[in-house]
C-alpha cells in the first residue's frame, strides 16, 4: 500500500478520485541522511511504521545483549541476541563464531515471555542466577523454550518490556500495513548492494523470494517498461510502477467490476448487494458504510463513502472477509447449558513431549497444551521417592516430574487462554499415603478454584454448566461408594483395553477390594466427575447418575459407535464420556477424532504433543467460540430423545458449493533452494457422518506461489447438516517434480497389471495381519487422487469391489538371513508398517536403515485392502532381493515397490 510519505511526495492536486490499478508498496527511496551525519538504515523504516524508533527498550534490543543460554546443571553458554532492523525477527551468534551466524528467530513465533524462574528449565537449573535476571521465551509449536539469564536485571527487563510492545504491535497491525511490511521485507532483501535501487538481476531475485517463476523475456519486458530513466535500474517511483504491475489482481478486478460499474467505485448500497451476495447474514446499510470507513485507503473517497478497488481488496484479504464468521472469534454460544451438552477440548497424557516409551515428561507440555485451548489435562500419577507422588507413562522409560509441580503448572497457566473450567483427569496407580499427598497437594495449591462440593445441592440430576464454573478446576477421579451401595461401576479410572464382561460375582469382589485402595481424602475431590467403566449403554434401575465419567478406549468407542450408534448418542446426552488412544500408538500417534464427536463424545483426547491431521481437525473444532475450548454441540447430539444415528444420516439434505478463486503470497516448500516455486492446489474437505466425509481439490497452478488463480467451483452433498459441521480448505505446495511423478495428467501405471494376489478371508487373516495393522504411520494422508487410483486398481485386480475398499495398509519387512550362506534364519532388521496409501511407482520413505544390512538380505512386502469397517478385503505378498541395491543405503531401499516385475 501506499504509505503517506510517498503520497504526500508524488500525488498531484488534482488527484483522480479513483486509481484504476491496486496500489502497491512504497519502493526503495534513497536513505535520508541521519541526524549524526551518517546514512540512515532502509530497515529501520519498519520499526519507524510502528512508532517504536524512538523506543529505548527497542533501541537497547537493536544495538543487542549478551546472554547466558541456561539448558541444563553444567550447560550454560553465552550468546549473542539482537533485533534486526526489520523488527521482526532476533539474530543469535555463539560467544566465538566460526563464520557469520544466520540463526534467527521470528516475534510472531513467540508465544509468551515469562519473567524469572517461570519455566521448568529455570526453577531446575537457574538457581546460580537471581530471578530478576532471568526470562523464558516461550515459542508457539513445538519449539522448545528459550531459557536466559541476563548480565543485569535491568537488561532482563528491556527485552521483556521489548518483546511484549513488538508482539502487541505486530498483533495490532492492519492487513494494509502487513502486505506493505511484507513487501518492503522482500526489497529489503533482493537489494544485495542496499543502493535503494533494483538491477534486472535484483528484481529476479525478489520474484524467486515472493514465490513467482516468471519468464525472463516477460520479466524483463516488464521491467523496461517500468524503467523511464533507461539506466537498466529501477528506483522510487519505478520501483513503485513495477510492483503496481506485479499485485494487478484481474480476478479481483472482475468482482469489483460486476458491482460498480463504469465508474469504478462501490456505493455503500452497491457494497451492500455484494454481501448479501455471499450470504452476509444481517448484512445492512450502516455496516456496508462501516466497511468503507475501515478498509477504504483514499480519504477523499472514503468522505463520499464509496470504496475504490484498493479498499476492497483491503476488505476481502481482512478477517472480516474470511471465511470464518468475525463474530465466533469471541465467545457467542449458550455457555449456560449442561458441561455433557459441550465438545471439550481434551488432551491424553498431556505430560510428555514426545513417544510414550522413552519420551520426555514436562510441566512445559500442560502449559503448551492450555495455551492451544485444552480444558481437560491427564495425570499418571505413580508412587515416587520419598513421598512425594510423581507422574509419567507407568513402566516405561519416559522421565519422571513431580505431580506437586503439575498442580502449580495448572495453578499458574490454566486460565490464561480461557476462562471456562479444566478438568484433571487422574490415572491413579498411588497407595493410600500418597493419594493423600495428592489431595493435599490440589487443596493447598489450587485453593477456592477447585471444585470440593457441589454447587447446587437442590439439583443433583444434572452437570453444572461452563459458566457456572468459570475459573474452576474439577477432578475425575475414583469416587467411594456410598454405605451398602450396590452400584460398584464407579470405582475404575484406569485405562486399559476392555475384554469380555465378567461374572458380577468375581467384579463384585475385585472393586471390594479395590475400594480399599482408595483414600476417602481423594474420592472427596471427585464431585461431578466421578470414574466409571461403562459396561452396557442400558441404563439400570434407579435415578440416572449424570455425574459418572466413563473412559472409553478408541476400538471400544468405534464398537458402540457401530453396534449401538443412537444408544450411545442418547448415553452421551447426558454422560461425560472420555475417549483415548489405544496403547500400541508407540509414538504417541493420534486416531481420528471426528468419529468421536459424530456421536457426542465430549472428551475426545488427543495426543497434543504429535502434530499431524488428527490435531488440525481438533483445531478447527476448537477455533469457534472464542478458542474457549468448549464447543456447543448440535441440538441432535443434546436431546436426550433423539433418534439421530451417526451410521444412518438419513438422505442428502442440501449441496454446500464453494468457489476457489485466488490466493497470495504462499510460502515456499523449500526455503533453503532460492529456485524453487511451489505448484500449489486448494484442497476442500467435509468432516461429518462418514456419508458426508468428502474431499476435492483444484487442479494445481504451475510456479506460482505469489498469487495464483484457480476459479474452480466444488460441491458437495450433506446429510447431517449443521453450523458444527467441519469444512476444512488447506492450500497444497507441491513441489514441481513430486507433482510429475505422480502422473498428475491421469494416466495409470501399467506396471499393477502383473502382480499376484488371492483372496482372504475378511474374519482370518495370516498371523502378521494383526501385527500390521498396529503401527499405521501416514505416507500421503487420506485418500489423495492419485491413491485413488491406485486403489482402483489394486481392487480390480484382487476382485475386491472398489467401493467397499476403505484404504491400503503395506508392510516392509527387510530379513536379516543371508541366503549365499547356510545359517538359521535371524530375526528381521526391521518392519516399517504403513497406513493409507500406496503407490506401486512411490518411494519408500524409510527414516533410517540399518548398517548391517547386505546385498544378499531380502525385503518381503505385504500389502492388504482393508473396508471401511477397518477389516481386510484381501492381501497380496512380494520377496524382493536387495542385490541391485547399494548396501546400508537409504537411496537402495527407497527404490522398493510392491509393484510386481
Amino acid at each position: 500500500m501506499l504509505c503517506g510519505r510517498w503520497r504526500r511526495c508524488c500525488r498531484p492536486p488534482e488527484e483522480a478520485l479513483v486509481p484504476v490499478q491496486v496500489a502497491a508498496p512504497l519502493g526503495l527511496q534513497p536513505s535520508p541522511a541521519s541526524p549524526d551525519g551518517g546514512a540512515r538504515r532502509p530497515g529501520l523504516r519498519a520499526l519507524k511504521k510502528m512508532g517504536l524508533t524512538e523506543d529505548e527498550d527497542v533501541l537497547a534490543m537493536l544495538r543487542g545483549s549478551r546472554f547466558c543460554k541456561i539448558r541444563s546443571r553444567t550447560w550454560h553458554k553465552e550468546r549473542l541476541y539482537r533485533l534486526q532492523e526489520d523488527g521482526l525477527s532476533v539474530w543469535f551468534q555463539r560467544r566465538v563464531p566460526h563464520k557469520p551466524s544466520k540463526h534467527i528467530f521470528l516475534v510472531q513465533h513467540i508465544e509468551a515471555v515469562r519473567e524469572g524462574h517461570q519455566s521448568e528449565g529455570l526453577r531446575r537449573f537457574g538457581g546460580a542466577f537471581a530471578p530478576a535476571r532471568c526470562l523464558t521465551i516461550a515459542f508457539k509449536g513445538r519449539r522448545k523454550n528459550l531459557d536466559l539469564a541476563a548480565p543485569t536485571a535491568e537488561e532482563a527487563q528491556r527485552w521483556v518490556r521489548g518483546l511484549d510492545k513488538l508482539r502487541a504491535r505486530l498483533d495490532a497491525m492492519s492487513q494494509r500495513e502487513r502486505l506493505d511490511h511484507w513487501i518492503h521485507f522482500y526489497l529489503h532483501r533482493a537489494d544485495s548492494n542496499q543502493d535503494s535501487k533494483m538491477s534486472f538481476k535484483e528484481i529476479k531475485s525478489l520474484l524467486r523470494m515472493v514465490n513467482v517463476d516468471m519468464n525472463d523475456m516477460y520479466a524483463y519486458r516488464l521491467f523496461k517498461e517500468c524503467d523511464h530513466s533507461n539506466n537498466e535500474r529501477l528506483e522510487g517511483a519505478e520501483i513503485e510502477e513495477f510492483l503496481r504491475r506485479l499485485l494487478k489482481r484481474p480476478e479481483l478486478e472482475e468482482i469489483f467490476s460486476r458491482y460498480s460499474g463504469e465508474d469504478r467505485v462501490l456505493s455503500a448500497p452497491e457494497l451492500l448487494e455484494f454481501l448479501e451476495d455471499q450470504g452476509e447474514d444481517g448484512a445492512t446499510l450502516a455496516h456496508a458504510q462501516q466497511l468503507i470507513h475501515t478498509y477504504e485507503l483514499n480519504e477523499t473517497a472514503k468522505q463520499h463513502e464509496l470504496m475504490t478497488l484498493d479498499g476492497f481488496m483491503m476488505y476481502l484479504l481482512s478477517p472480516e472477509g474470511a471465511a470464518l464468521d468475525a463474530a465466533h472469534t469471541c465467545v457467542f454460544q449458550d455457555m449456560h447449558q449442561p458441561l455433557s451438552h459441550y465438545f471439550i477440548s481434551s488432551s491424553h497424557n498431556t505430560y510428555l513431549t514426545d513417544s510414550q516409551i522413552g519420551g520426555l515428561s514436562s510441566t512445559e507440555a500442560y502449559v503448551r497444551a492450555f495455551a492451544q485451548g485444552c480444558r481437560c489435562v491427564e495425570l499418571d500419577c505413580w508412587e515416587g521417592p520419598g513421598g512425594e507422588p510423581v507422574i509419567y507413562h507407568g513402566h516405561t522409560l519416559t522421565s519422571k516430574i513431580l505431580f506437586r509441580d503439575v498442580v502449580q503448572a495448572v495453578r499458574d497457566h490454566a486460565f490464561t487462554s480461557s476462562p471456562y473450567p479444566v478438568i484433571l483427569s487422574l490415572e491413579n496407580h498411588c497407595g493410600l499415603e500418597q493419594q493423600a499427598i495428592m489431595a493435599r497437594h490440589l487443596r493447598t495449591i489450587l485453593g477456592d478454584t477447585l471444585v470440593t462440593a457441589v454447587l447446587d445441592a437442590q439439583n443433583s440430576e444434572e452437570l453444572p454448566s461452563p459458566e457456572q464454573l468459570k475459573g474452576r478446576v474439577l477432578v475425575k477421579g475414583k469416587k467411594l461408594p456410598a454405605i451398602h451401595s450396590e452400584d460398584s461401576r464407579i470405582l475404575s479410572d484406569r485405562e486399559e483395553e476392555e475384554e469380555e464382561e465378567e461374572e458380577e460375582e468375581e467384579e463384585a469382589a475385585e472393586q471390594r477390594r479395590k475400594a480399599k485402595q482408595i483414600a476417602p481424602e481423594l474420592s472427596a475431590l471427585a464431585v461431578y466427575c466421578w470414574a466409571t467403566r461403562l459396561r452396557t449403554l442400558h441404563p439400570g434401575p434407579g435415578l440416572p447418575q449424570p455425574f459418572q465419567v466413563s473412559s472409553l478406549s478408541e476400538r471400544k468407542a468405534k464398537k458402540f459407535i457401530r453396534e449401538a450408534g443412537n444408544s450411545f448418542v442418547r448415553h452421551n446426552t447426558l454422560h461425560l464420556t472420555r475417549v483415548y488412544p489405544l496403547g500400541f500408538r508407540m509414538n504417541s500417534a493420534n486416531y481420528n477424532p471426528q468419529e468421536m464427536w459424530n456421536s457426542g463424545c465430549q472428551l475426545v483426547a488427543l495426543n497434543f504433543q504429535t502434530p499431524g491431521y488428527e490435531m488440525d481437525l481438533n483445531a478447527g473444532r476448537f477455533l469457534i467460540n472464542g478458542r474457549c475450548g468448549y464447543v456447543l454441540k448440535p441440538a441432535c447430539l443434546r436431546q436426550p430423545d433423539t433418534t439421530f444415528d451417526p451410521e444412518c444420516p438419513g438422505p442428502p439434505r442440501t449441496t454446500l458449493t464453494v468457489q476457489v478463486l485466488t490466493a497470495q503470497q504462499l510460502p515456499k516448500l523449500n526455503a533453503e533452494k532460492p529456485s524453487s516455486i511451489v505448484d500449489p492446489l486448494v484442497r476442500v474437505e467435509i468432516h461429518g457422518v462418514p456419508a458426508d466425509c468428502a474431499r476435492k481439490e483444484t487442479s494445481y497452478v504451475l510456479n506460482n506461489g505469489f498469487n495464483p488463480r484457480w476459479d474452480q467451483t466444488l460441491q458437495f452433498q450433506l446429510r447431517a447438516l449443521s453450523p458444527e459441521n467441519g469444512v476444512h480448505s488447506q492450500t497444497e505446495a507441491i513441489q514441481r517434480q513430486l507433482k510429475r511423478s505422480s502422473s498428475g495428467d491421469g494416466s495409470q501405471n501399467d506396471s499393477v497389471a502383473g502382480s499376484y494376489g488371492k483372496a482372504l478371508n475378511p474374519t482370518r487373516g495370516p498371523k502378521s495381519q494383526k501385527r500390521l495393522s498396529e503401527e499405521p504411520r501416514d505416507i500421503c494422508g487420506p485418500q489423495c487422487t492419485f491413491c485413488q487410483e491406485q486403489q482402483l486398481l489394486w481392487s480390480q485386480f484382487l476382485g475386491v469391489k472398489e467401493s467397499k475398499v476403505s484404504h491400503i495398509r503395506w508392510c516392509l519387512q527387510f530379513s536379516a538371513q543371508d541366503s549365499g550362506k547356510n545359517e538359521a534364519p535371524q530375526k528381521p532388521l526391521m518392519k516399517i508398517y504403513y497406513r493409507g496409501q500406496f503407490s506401486p511407482a512411490a518411494v519408500c520413505r524409510v527414516d533410517s536403515i540399518p548398517t548391517m544390512a547386505k546385498p544378499s538380505h531380502q525385503a518381503h512386502g505385504f500389502l492388504q485392502l482393508w473396508t471401511l469397517q477397518n477389516e481386510p478385503l484381501a492381501s497380496h505378498t512380494k520377496t524382493y532381493s536387495l542385490k541391485q541395491s547399494p548396501v546400508g543405503l537409504q537411496s537402495g531401499f527407497r527404490r522398493l515397490s510392491l509393484a510386481p516385475g
